[in-house]
Formats: structure tokens, sequence, C-alpha cells
């Protein structure tokens, strides 16, 4: 690489640089430029191997954005196009919601009935190692790209957990991942018991048809939201999720660096369980969207949270395009609970704080204490 071209490559970077943090003093600016590209002329003559500059210059633009918050990044061309034209049955996945956290993939929320769930991956997980390649030091989309593979084909997966000294080895074979995300049924034969797993485009059209059935029984007397292990997905779903509850007052609010697209969303009249206790189920897997639904009804004394503090994911990201055809995810906006407290790295605190008793999440009456909790309190 020329001289003028990496002097070029750093005024690019640099002006990206500028536009993101906000400096004001030109000199200064102007100073890190000449600093920055000397820097890479350095690394090009002197450095032990040579040096691939086109994943360098990605490299030191996401490492920018990781810099901001673990959910902002850079998606180079080829991984922006395999995001927006993958189809369903080419790749095989894990079944996980992951996020970076200083400079490690984190495991936000395995999905229920994924090889990973099913593996044994819980939230707050470490991945260190995706087939014995060290992650740390590579992006958050590089990592999920390493993870992706045919369906039936297997990897490795060397995890560091809280609380565990010896690192944790699990290998799994990729499925096809399709997420059922509305499950319900009638517990104790009188509490409507509905679990939710992500908020996709149908979620609210299924939690209401599973309600009005409910509703026509006349021995449902409360429901259970069951939001453990659920990373989160569309706003609008969180808020028509919330809504079904509530007869009115806000739910959720954004606010951005922009005043003009601070945004909040108000609940319509109509709680479609007509005031029948609700009691809401949260663990460290439960983020975003859930949070959203679980802090809105928390505040508005709507529902009884039980369960953990949940994860702490209360920022809205978006995709941005770029001339080279890659693209940037950046955080361009965060969510306040109707308290006007921030979800983020914070979480909905439960009013009952029930621990899990297991390593792994089931779903079983016999052996998951925050369900049977919940039952019990229920039944008097």
């Amino acid at each position: 690489m020329k001289k003028s071209y990496l002097f070029f490559s750093a005024i690019i970077f640099f002006k990206f640089l500028t536009l993101s943090l906000g400096y004001s003093t030109e000199n200064n600016i102007y100073e890190k430029i000449d600093l920055f590209g000397e820097v890479l002329e350095k690394i090009n003559k002197e450095y032990v191997d040579e040096v691939n500059q086109s994943e360098s210059m990605d490299s030191a633009i996401n490492g920018l954005l990781q810099s901001l918050d673990p959910y902002s990044s850079y998606m180079s061309p080829e991984i922006f196009n395999e995001i927006q034209t993958e189809t369903s049955g080419e790749f095989g996945g894990l079944g996980i919601e992951v996020g970076m956290e200083s400079g490690v993939v984190k495991v936000i929320s395995p999905i229920d009935d994924t090889p990973a769930s099913k593996a044994g991956i819980k939230a707050g997980d470490y991945i260190i190692k995706i087939d014995n390649v060290q992650v740390q030091g590579k992006s958050l989309s590089e990592a999920v790209d390493l993870m992706r593979g045919p369906v039936g084909s297997s990897i490795n997966l060397t995890i560091r957990r809280v609380g565990q000294k010896k690192a944790l080895n699990f290998n799994i074979v990729r499925e096809i991942i399709e997420i059922r995300s509305v499950r319900a049924e009638i517990l104790k034969k009188n509490i409507g018991y509905i679990r939710l797993t992500s908020f996709n485009e149908n979620s609210s059209g299924q939690i209401k048809d599973q309600i009005k059935k409910f509703e026509k029984s006349q021995n449902v007397n409360s429901y259970i939201l069951d939001l453990r292990n659920n990373p989160g997905g569309l706003l609008t779903q969180a808020i028509k999720v919330s809504d079904f509850f509530l007869n009115n007052g806000e739910i959720v609010s954004t606010k951005s660096r922009k005043a003009s697209e601070n945004r909040k969303w108000f609940a319509k009249k109509g709680d479609l369980i007509n005031g029948k206790t609700l009691i809401i189920l949260i663990n460290y897997g439960s983020a975003s969207a859930s949070e959203i639904v679980a802090g809105a009804l928390k505040d508005h004394k709507r529902a009884i949270i039980l369960g953990e503090n949940s994860y702490g994911k209360g920022s809205v990201q978006s995709i941005i395009p770029l001339k080279n055809k890659g693209a940037i995810r950046l955080t361009v906006a965060k969510y306040y609970l109707p308290s006007g407290k921030s979800i983020s790295e914070v979480g909905v605190s439960p009013d009952i704080e029930i621990n899990e008793e297991s390593d792994e999440f089931i779903i079983k009456t016999e052996t998951d204490n925050q369900l049977d909790y919940a039952l019990k309190l229920l039944n008097g």
C-alpha cells in the first residue's frame, strides 16, 4: 500500500470518526489523522507478517463502532449480502441470540427447542472459541458468520460460564431454525399459561387468539405470560402485547440524539383479560422487547413480575447501508419505561425474585421452580 493511499484511507476513516463522535477541535482531528496514517504506514512496513490492508481497515471501522456499545458493528459487503439474500434451508443455525461484550461474544438468550437450548447453552454464557478459533478480536458479524454452516454439520463451542472455573465444550449439530413463538395451555384447570419465545410479526395475533380461546372457558381466572429466554424482536409487537393488558397510559418511549425523532406509545382502552391477575415470568435471557412488556406492565402495576433480573438491552439499532454495499448496525435510540427509567444495562427487576435452580432451562411444572412458584401463588 502506498503512503498516499494510506493517508487517503485515514482521512476517510477519521471523517467518519469525527461525524460519529462529534469532535470539535479541527487541529486535534488533523493531528489524529496524521497519527493514524503514520500507524498504518508503520504496520505496512514493519509488521512481522504481510497484512491484508482491506481487512485492517474493516477492523478499524468495526473497532470504532464497538467502542460505542455492544450492539453497533460493521458488516462487510459479503456479510451484508448474506443477511439480505439468505434463504430458508440454505444455512443451518444454532438458535441463539448473541451480542458483544468486552470483545467477547455473549449469549443473550438460547431459543426454545433449538440445538443450542437442547445442548445446554445458557443466557450469559461467553463464547470464547468457535471450532477452536479464538473469538476475541473478531467482530460480532465475523463470529456469527463462523457459527453459520450447512444443516447437519457440527460445530464446537468453547464456553465460559459465570461461577464455573473450567471452560465448557459443547458439540452442536446445526439445524434449520423454525421458531414457534407462541405456545399456550391451561394449567391447574384454571390458569391460562402463554409462552412467548420471540416477538415476530405474528406474535401479537397468536397471543390474541389464545386469550380469546381462554376467555371462552369459564374456568380461566388468571394468567401467566412466560417471557423467559425471549431475546426480543419487533418493537411494534411489544407495544401490541403490552396494550392487550392495559386500558390506558404510556407503554414505552424512545429517545434519540435528535429531539424531533423522540417518540411515545400509549395504550388504547380494552384489557383483553378484564383485569384478571397476571404474572409475568422473566430471567436473564429476557431482553429488549420482553423487557418493554415486563417493564410497562410492572410500572402500571398491572402484572406481578416473577423470576430474575432481565438482560438489560434497551436500545434501538438501525441497519444503515454504505456506499461500498456493506452496512453498519448503529444504535440510534434508547427505550424508556413509563417511569422514565432506561432499560439499558439495568434491565427489569422482578417483584418476586426466584432464581432458577437447574443448570438447564426446562419448562416442566415438576422441575421448573419459577413456574411452580407462580402456580402456587395463583392458587393461593
